[in-house]
């Protein structure tokens, strides 16, 4: 059992072993089917067609989301070959508390974005229940639906899991259907969707970043799925060792992303509205609805346990561990998400996007330079969660990492139409200088200093971490 009095401890945040790694290649890919159907996804095809056809729109969409997916690869490892979640990592970068300050970035973001996603579902449901039924209060539909998504999540990733497997292709069906139905729309009023193009002036880099900052939040919490993911024990060989990723980040992401997006530029040229459940609900009868419901319901509520509620969690029991737990820590990331009134925030939701994906693409940028340049991806893991191990730095402070998180996100909150290009490169360039010439100099660091990939590597040497007796083993 975690002991009590280490505050770097708690039984969710330890890395997970082999024979709790039970998700498999097609579960990864329902997952990430599931988190690319968003209402609020269907806005990033708007803002494309208001000034280039629909096959340009759709084309850097995908390649943008496959850009990421290579993002996605590198800090995927962190939870294939170590078991590790994101906020614990972070104590390598940043140190046992320092990690709080990106860590809680983060978590703040995902609980937002649950409370945004929980308050478009809420109003899709009482628009619905409305007309069915003559009951209209989407505060009511807010609560509930609230209470169903955190219970599922509360039951743990294999409910998760299951949630996504029968979600994914009754998403996809009803996509299909949506799309027919705003097409169908455009064709009454004699618009033909593929040569629609608006009149602004769209700059095709600034799509193609914008959409990259679209799961920049995701592309550096990946660890949290990916501790889950089956692997080979022994498998030496990077694209092997997460060849369960591959179909899920490379295929599954930037397909369903650019199709979604579609259906939201098409929803736009018909009917002037990103959103095509408003559109189709100004234009549907009982069944119609009924048919939405699903859509709506299953999308929102199969996003928000993997890509929000479990994040933000496992940030808020890396900030107060041992006190939170799990479940608390579910309740927790729901309760922000409410308080940050998601009802206002989605006035701001692309401005709310476009700051938080700056400051984290930075995040992304030490994460990598941490775990592959400086590391080569050996982890002194139990030294993770000793409270006077080798992260400990300057009073649990890594000064590279917070000053490189500083600059970075500078750099990318200035220039916002290219967040990416500059927060990511210009983050971890500085805290490669930082760490060569000042910290590894002070603060020594086990697996830099005397490298072992048999001591300081798990997946890949055959081995995981486990936790027994107050102690660390690698079985």
């Amino acid at each position: 059992m975690p002991n009590k009095d280490n505050h770097l401890i708690e039984e969710s945040i330890l890395p997970t072993t082999q024979n709790q790694r039970t998700l498999g290649s097609m579960g990864y890919t329902y997952i990430w089917i599931c988190m690319a159907v968003i209402v609020a996804t269907f806005s990033l095809g708007a803002a494309g067609i208001s000034g280039l056809n629909l096959a340009t729109v759709a084309m850097i969409i995908f390649l943008a989301n496959l850009t990421l997916g290579l993002v996605m690869l590198l800090t995927a490892d962190i939870g294939t070959e170590h078991g590790l979640s994101f906020a614990v990592f972070l104590r390598a970068p940043f140190g046992t508390f320092g990690t709080h300050l990106p860590a809680l970035m983060r978590g703040v973001v995902a609980s937002g974005w649950f409370g945004v996603q929980t308050y478009l579902g809420a109003l899709a449901l009482n628009g619905i229940f409305s007309y069915l039924t003559g009951f209209d209060n989407w505060i009511a539909w807010y609560v509930i639906f609230a209470i169903l998504q955190i219970t599922n999540t509360a039951m743990g990733f294999q409910a998760v899991e299951k949630l996504a497997r029968y979600s994914a292709p009754a998403i996809l069906i009803v996509s299909i259907w949506m799309y027919y139905t705003v097409e169908g729309i455009a064709q009454v009023k004699g618009i033909n969707i593929w040569t629609f193009a608006g009149s602004q002036d769209i700059d095709m880099a600034i799509l193609f970043v914008a959409n990259m900052s679209w799961w920049s939040t995701l592309a550096v919490d990946i660890p949290n799925i990916t501790r889950y993911l089956k692997t080979t024990p022994g498998e030496k060989k990077f694209l092997k060792r997460n060849k369960n990723t591959l179909i899920a980040q490379f295929i599954a992401l930037p397909v369903t992303q650019a199709w979604i997006a579609v259906i939201g530029a098409v929803s736009f040229i018909a009917a002037g509205d990103w959103n095509p459940v408003n559109v189709i609900q100004e234009n549907g009868t009982g069944l119609t609805l009924l048919i939405l419901l699903v859509l709506v319901t299953l999308a929102q509520w199969s996003t928000n346990t993997t890509a929000n509620l479990i994040p933000a969690a496992l940030t808020f029991i890396n900030a107060l561990a041992p006190r939170l737990n799990y479940v608390g820590g579910i309740i927790l990331a729901g309760m922000v998400g409410t308080l940050l009134m998601p009802w206002n925030l989605l006035n701001e939701l692309f401005t709310f996007l476009g700051l938080a994906g700056s400051a984290l693409s930075a995040v992304g940028g030490i994460m990598i330079c941490d775990y592959f340049v400086i590391r080569k991806r050996q982890l002194n893991v139990p030294d993770l969660y000793n409270e006077d191990g080798q992260y400990k730095y300057f009073k649990g402070v890594n000064p590279a990492g917070i000053i490189a998180l500083i600059v970075g996100a500078s750099f990318a909150l200035n220039n916002l139409n290219y967040a990416y290009v500059y927060g990511f490169p210009i983050a971890g360039i500085v805290y490669y200088v930082l760490m060569k010439i000042w910290i590894l100099k002070i603060y020594p660091q086990a697996e830099f200093d005397n490298p072992s990939q048999e001591k300081y590597l798990a997946t890949s040497v055959g081995k995981s971490w486990n936790y027994s007796g107050g102690k660390f083993k690698r079985k």
